[in-house]
C-alpha cells in the first residue's frame, strides 16, 4: 500500500477526454509513495436530496473512495466557461448531507485541459471558489491551464516532452502540499 492514495476525479465523461490523459500523465509524475487513482463518477444519479437516507451503491461507493483518499486532484474539463454539471453532481453528492461532507480537509489540486487558448482557466476558478466553501485546502501555485495542441501528449499516453517538466514540477508542489495537509493515517 502507498503512504498516500490520491482520488483523482476526471471532470469529463468521454473516453478519450484530454482530461482523462492528463490524469493518466500525472499518474506517472507521481512519486513511490503516492498512488493516483481515478475514481468514478459516471454511474451517479443526479444529486436529489431527497435521496440521501437511502444513496444508491454507487453514491457510498464515491463518498466512500473519497473517504479514503489523503487528498484531491481534480481535473477538469471547461463547458461554457465553468465546471461539466457531471463533475459539480459529483462534488454535490459527496458534500451531502449536511455536515457529513467527505471532501473537508482533503487537500486539492486542480488541472486541466482545454482546446480554448486558455484552457480551463475560468473552470478552475469556479472549482475553487466551490473547494474553498468544502473547507479543502487548495494548491494555488503553479496553475495549470493548458491548451490542447499537437504534441501535448506523446504516442504512450505521457505528456509530451515539451510540457513534461512544468507538469513534474506542479507534481512536486501538490507532493508537498498534500505532506503538509493531510490527516495522518488511522491504523
Amino acid at each position: 500500500m502507498s503512504d498516500f492514495e490520491i482520488a483523482l476525479v476526471v471532470g469529463s465523461l468521454r473516453k478519450d477526454s484530454f482530461n482523462r490523459r492528463m490524469a493518466h500523465a500525472l499518474e506517472k509524475r507521481a512519486p513511490k509513495d503516492f498512488h493516483l487513482r481515478e475514481v468514478r463518477i459516471d454511474d451517479l444519479p443526479l444529486y436529489n436530496q431527497d435521496d440521501e437516507k437511502s444513496p444508491s451503491e454507487s453514491v457510498k461507493r464515491f463518498k466512500g473512495e473519497i473517504a479514503q483518499a489523503d487528498g484531491v486532484v481534480f481535473v477538469t474539463a471547461e463547458y461554457n466557461r465553468s465546471i461539466p454539471g457531471v463533475l459539480k453532481n459529483a462534488i454535490d453528492h459527496a458534500s451531502r448531507p449536511y455536515g457529513e461532507s467527505v471532501w473537508a480537509g482533503k487537500p486539492a489540486g486542480v488541472v486541466g485541459v482545454s482546446i480554448g487558448a486558455i484552457g480551463t482557466a475560468i473552470a478552475q476558478q469556479h472549482l475553487r471558489t466551490v473547494l474553498a466553501y468544502l473547507d479543502m485546502p487548495t494548491l494555488g501555485q503553479p496553475e495549470v491551464f493548458i491548451q490542447m495542441k499537437d504534441g501535448l501528449f506523446d504516442a504512450d499516453g505521457d505528456i509530451g516532452e515539451a510540457s513534461r517538466k512544468f507538469l513534474q514540477g506542479w507534481m512536486d508542489r501538490y507532493v508537498a502540499w498534500v505532506k503538509m495537509h493531510a490527516k495522518p493515517r488511522r491504523g
